[in-house]
């Protein structure tokens, strides 16, 4: 999609829609624009109370230079922010495309408790992010053939504020990126794709080095976890390595992990048929952490950061990993693994013993689909956090608030660590019978992290949508990409 920006309404160009914004008033909807040009095409809705500017309400009407004028409500004014003006907008662009829409111009809402920066970002990403679709394997008549918005005008912007729009277009990319990669089929999302795509980032910027470790280098490694869970795919593991350096003035470091299971049957303890159809989406966090550092380089934000992927299929196969057998990971710590299909925390205990070993960062985040347990207890909006660090976590919350990639801290209570003790070895991977899977899944995790500050983060839930809504067209959301961008850029300024 081209967005444009011109100053005043007077200067806007054609187009097949023109959006007006409204809040809710105490007798009639308040106009967020000058309504002299207008005044008399919206009078009709608003004198018979049709259109009233609740939050998300819409009517159409004509007779202006645009074939059709969408009245938008944005509902009550105190309650507006940066994430409530995104899903707005997010369901007046899905409207158009309905309505097969290939331009619009948008009159920027005046007058509203938030900065003019917040206002675009909110708008733009809206645009760019529901404009998204994925139908790459689909086949349609012309009649039938899905409608994208080809242009926007956004009505009301200053010429300092043009690289908003730029900026708005490189995280949606890397949001998108992400939704891409796990949308697709996991035939093709390998782990040796992955790596490609993460050594690609390399041509973004002069600050971004990528290693990736093939199988040899993971056993020199001593990876153990994560090679056992690689033992009945035909295709080898990686682990990738991305170091970007934004402040080399800083000694400031920080480490994202993301899951890479690129499809996750279950191993021999098998998944039933109806949960494992989107399994290909098991490495959505691993899909994150590389939309993020696509970002993060592309921004040219003052960080340093290193994410790392651990990626592989949790096959079947002759040589697959057992029920009841130990492994030992790079920490040394040995793991009596007791379900196959908790094979996404063993990856990532490898992962994070690598961060704390080797790179010895300020502070590691993980961002994985990592427990159904998550989904029964929050839900497909809502991710779980996990944090030994307030400040951490507090920092996380405040910038899932400015994007809307909503988080709920959930405790690391130590009495259930008893629920991992193995007869055997050091730990078990699961705890005892179904119950409090989110938080002992948590708790193995926190095994591997030493006294570095840490967070978790659960998206199970969000990560793959049962069915589209919102800002998110298709089932991937790209959910932590913005999240984790929008945590960056607070950490550079108060570094």
């Amino acid at each position: 999609m081209k967005i444009s920006g011109v100053a005043s309404k007077n200067k806007r160009g054609k187009a097949d829609y023109l959006i007006l914004p409204f809040v809710e008033g105490k007798k009639a909807p308040t106009a967020l624009f000058s309504v002299s040009e207008f005044s008399r095409i919206i009078k009709a809705p608003i004198e018979t109370k049709d259109f009233l500017g609740k939050k998300s309400q819409m009517s159409v009407v004509y007779g202006s230079k645009e074939r059709r004028v969408l009245l938008l409500g944005l509902g009550k004014a105190d309650e507006i922010d940066e994430f409530h003006l995104s899903e707005i907008y997010a369901e007046a662009v899905a409207f158009l495309k309905k309505h097969k829409a290939n331009s619009v111009n948008i009159i920027l809402p005046e007058k509203l408790n938030i900065s003019k920066e917040e206002l675009l970002k909110g708008i733009i990403e809206a645009l760019l992010l529901t404009n998204y679709n994925f139908d790459r394997f689909k086949h349609f008549s012309k009649k039938d053939a899905p409608t994208y918005i080809k242009s926007a005008s956004l009505i009301g912007i200053e010429r300092k504020e043009m690289p908003l729009i730029a900026k708005g277009k490189t995280i949606a990319a890397g949001v998108n990126l992400t939704r891409d990669l796990v949308n697709n089929n996991a035939d093709d999302e390998t782990p040796q794709n992955l790596a490609k795509i993460a050594k690609s980032f390399e041509k973004l910027s002069k600050n971004m080095k990528v290693i990736v470790l093939d199988k040899k280098q993971i056993e020199k490694e001593k990876m153990g976890l994560l090679l056992a869970v690689n033992k009945g795919s035909d295709k080898e593991p990686v682990f990738i390595i991305l170091h970007y350096h934004g402040d080399p003035s800083s000694k400031d470091h920080s480490v994202i992990v993301g899951k890479g299971v690129t499809y996750d049957t279950g191993g021999l303890s098998l998944k039933p048929p109806t949960s494992m159809d989107t399994m290909k989406s098991d490495m959505s966090g691993g899909a994150a952490i590389l939309g993020a550092m696509q970002t993060i380089a592309s921004l040219k934000l003052k960080v340093n950061v290193t994410g790392l992927v651990p990626a592989t299929e949790n096959a079947i196969g002759p040589a697959s990993y057992k029920p009841g057998d130990v492994y030992v990971g790079m920490g040394q710590k040995s793991v009596e693994v007791k379900n196959t299909d908790a094979e996404g925390r063993l990856i990532l205990a490898d992962a994070l013993s690598y961060a704390v070993m080797k790179l010895k960062p300020n502070r590691i985040i993980d961002v994985a689909s990592l427990t159904g347990a998550c989904v029964v207890a929050l839900g497909e909006d809502v991710a779980g956090l996990f944090s030994n660090s307030e400040k951490l976590a507090k920092e996380l919350e405040n910038a899932a608030k400015k994007t809307g990639d909503h988080l709920w801290r959930l405790p690391l209570f130590k009495g259930y660590k008893d629920h991992l003790k193995s007869d055997i070895a050091d730990l078990k991977n699961i705890g005892n019978n179904r119950e409090a899977g989110t938080i002992t899944a948590a708790l193995f995790l926190q095994e591997f992290v030493d006294k570095i500050d840490w967070a978790h983060l659960d998206i199970a839930g969000p990560a793959f949508l049962s069915k589209p809504k919102g800002l998110h067209p298709t089932h991937a959301t790209g959910v932590g990409v913005r999240l984790l961008v929008s945590f960056f850029e607070m950490l550079a300024i108060n570094e």
